[in-house]
């Protein structure tokens, strides 16, 4: 028995349950015929949406006693290839819609591909930099004109890079 031995508001419950088991595919046949049983497709459930919920590493699980890592990951995979956790989601919104309803005139999309104008110093360093002193142009293997060999030229879109493989002598 692991860490979570009662309902600790991190289960599924079953109204929810009912609506999530007919969206399961059907088990696939073990190819040897026999085997261990299978984990129950609720236990394996309930410890997928716990790593979703909590960000824990799947190996985090086994302390749990709810399900093994390799069991929740292997059925998650299956469960995602399958589609299970889209149409649960689509079914959610449209339960939402029925019951509170959704405004569909009127959608938004927000989103950012560059850095933080504002940042500076007030980020600190870079916690992956490890102080660092970064790249020399002179000693890089880039060919000329690639973006790090020649730093006053700005890269463009159709920039490429020959990369030179030094020689190694031959024993």
């Amino acid at each position: 028995m692991g860490l979570v031995d009662r309902d600790d508001g991190w289960r599924i419950p079953d109204w929810l349950w009912a609506k999530m088991e007919p969206l399961l595919p059907p088990r696939p046949p073990h190819p040897l015929g026999c085997h261990r049983a299978r984990v129950p497709d609720r236990s394996a459930m309930n410890a997928i949406l716990l790593v979703l919920r909590t960000a824990m590493q799947w190996n985090a699980l086994a302390a749990t006693g709810i399900c093994s890592s390799s069991s929740a990951h292997r059925r998650f995979q299956e469960w995602e290839r399958a589609g299970v956790f889209e149409e649960i989601w689509r079914q959610g919104l449209l339960d939402y819609d029925e019951e509170v309803g959704i405004d569909w005139s009127f959608l938004s999309c927000d989103g950012a591909m560059t850095k933080a104008p504002l940042g500076g110093g007030k980020t600190g360093p870079n916690p992956t930099d490890r102080a660092k002193r970064g790249r020399n142009a002179q000693s890089s293997p880039r060919a000329p004109g690639c973006p790090s060999a020649s730093p006053t030229k700005a890269p463009t879109a159709t920039t490429t890079c020959s990369w030179r493989v030094p020689s190694t002598p031959s024993r």
